[in-house]
């Protein structure tokens, strides 16, 4: 089956509407610069989960923050959204803070500082060996 199903269309232009509306149109000074990093539709269309990952530190509180901002502008975002997509119903938006961002980080540092390691215990066993 190589056509996308309709779900996953919808979420793809949820995912860029949102993109745009959250950066230009959410006009709140708790919010910090916020990246839709995916967008899954349910079954029925009846709900979104948004998934969401912030520039800069991602300490607990600001991300609790930022979706606390995020939640209560949901009713204004489906409205913009209902403007700009064609769709009988617009999905209830529900936000998520999406840690494979920052998981991701953390183990590519992981692994460069084994992958020095390795190399500074290299270069010390092949002095020993001169």
């Amino acid at each position: 089956m190589s056509e996308f199903k309709r779900t996953d269309r919808v979420a793809d232009q949820l995912q860029q509407e949102l993109a745009v509306l959250i950066q230009r149109e959410v006009k709140d000074p708790r919010l910090g610069m916020v990246t839709v990093s995916g967008v899954t539709v349910s079954r029925d269309l009846g709900y979104a989960d948004v998934y969401i990952t912030l520039l800069g530190d991602n300490d607990a509180e600001r991300v609790k923050e930022n979706l606390k901002v995020l939640k209560r502008a949901a009713g204004f975002l489906r409205s913009q959204i209902a403007r700009r997509i064609k769709l009988r119903h617009v999905p209830e938006l529900r936000f998520h803070y999406d840690e494979s961002v920052v998981r991701g980080q953390r183990l590519s540092s992981l692994i460069d500082e084994a992958v020095a390691s390795d190399r500074s215990r290299d270069g010390d066993d092949d002095e020993g060996q001169r």
